[in-house]
């Protein structure tokens, strides 16, 4: 069984063109499934759950979907706080800050000091998160403190460099599988680092069709892999 499960959450708004809705109603019917399934993962034992939320790419969708996304991230975190609690669920949001609205975050703040204490299960989502920024920004990081004598250049390895990640919040933070709904068959700038070694898995259900069936087909084809990491088996 998988540590940590990857998850992005593809077809919203073709889930809704389809049935002649708009895109709000496709997001909004995504939204819902989101905490039902990341609670259905725990229930097998996965301890960890990330959530590719939103790009950094996504600001430039209208302004009208990013808003009504921002206000639905926001009414989800305070109306599950409870339920987080309730099945101890760590909560961290990785992703830049800069461009969220104070309201959001103070939502997000809110949620992740209400879990902070949890060790069993986390719930990771990625909210303007781009894979590129976040090796761009360890390496500042990492460049940073060479300069000012706190490291060595000879001293960067792999391990060091994962420490400046943002998913350095999680006990393992390389997805063990990754799932992108929809058919699309490309990571789309999530967890470029992380991924080196992950199984990818592109079902062809919409993400507001996502139901414990097609996860346990996604359970079911990854324990058939043979995971040898690079070496002969």
């Amino acid at each position: 069984m998988p540590n940590h499960v990857a998850i992005i959450l593809d077809g919203n708004r073709r889930w809704a063109k389809k049935r002649g809705l708009g895109a709000l109603d496709g997001h909004e019917s995504g939204g819902r499934r989101v905490i039902e399934l990341a609670m259905d993962f725990f229930a097998t034992g996965i301890n960890i759950v990330s959530l590719f939320a939103f790009s950094t790419e996504n600001w430039g969708r209208p302004e009208d979907e990013v808003n009504y996304l921002m206000a639905m991230f926001e009414k989800n975190f305070k109306a599950e706080i409870s339920s987080f609690q309730r099945y101890k669920v760590k909560i961290s949001v990785i992703g830049s800050r800069v461009n969220i609205p104070e309201s959001l975050l103070h939502s997000i703040q809110e949620a992740e000091e209400a879990t902070k204490s949890y060790t069993e299960r986390q719930l990771l989502m990625a909210i303007d998160y781009s894979g590129r920024f976040d090796i761009l920004q360890a390496c500042k990081s990492l460049a940073e403190k060479a300069k000012n004598g706190v490291i060595q250049v000879e001293d960067i390895n792999e391990k060091i460099m994962e420490k400046e990640l943002m998913t350095n919040c999680s006990e393992f933070p390389n997805p063990d599988l990754l799932i992108r709904t929809s058919g699309e068959q490309r990571i789309s700038n999530f967890f470029l680092w992380q991924s080196a070694y992950t199984e990818l898995y592109f079902p062809n259900v919409l993400w507001p069709d996502y139901d414990k069936a097609e996860y346990m087909k996604a359970l079911t084809w990854y324990q058939q892999r043979n995971r040898r990491f690079g070496r002969r088996v």
